[in-house]
């Protein structure tokens, strides 16, 4: 299973910004750094999050409300999970409109963890 590094994302975060135009820079490394340990939480082999889908779901999940960067946490939220997603062959079909609407709704937390689940495995392909 292939998850991105504190640093990988950070790198990611600076390209996205470049790109798409804002702040670049982390508001709080430690939120970061704690947003990709959540992601192998567990007690020995009982993990909370054993699947890939749940990784990237609780990655973006953490980043965007945890606002672990200065500008552009939706944005960078988005692009971690579909990256740990394609990086370990799984592949989703979506619009732009609906990656706009599942930032906003994290962000605005009418979605919680499950419904990011949720929502990836509807559009799985």
């Amino acid at each position: 299973m292939i998850v991105l590094s504190t640093k990988e994302i950070i790198e990611a975060h600076s390209k996205l910004i470049k790109k798409t135009g804002g702040l670049d820079g982390i508001r709080d490394i430690g939120l970061l750094e704690s947003a990709v340990y959540s992601i192998d939480a567990g007690f020995g082999d009982d993990l909370k999050y054993p699947t890939v889908i749940e990784k990237a779901s609780r990655l973006a999940y953490s980043i965007i409300n945890n606002h672990v960067f200065i500008d552009g946490n939706k944005r960078t939220g988005i692009l971690v999970m579909l990256l740990t997603l394609r990086l370990n062959d799984i592949n989703l079909s979506y619009s732009q409109q609906e990656l706009i609407d599942l930032g906003l709704n994290i962000a605005d937390s009418s979605y919680l963890y499950e419904d990011i689940y949720n929502w990836v495995k509807i559009h799985q392909t």
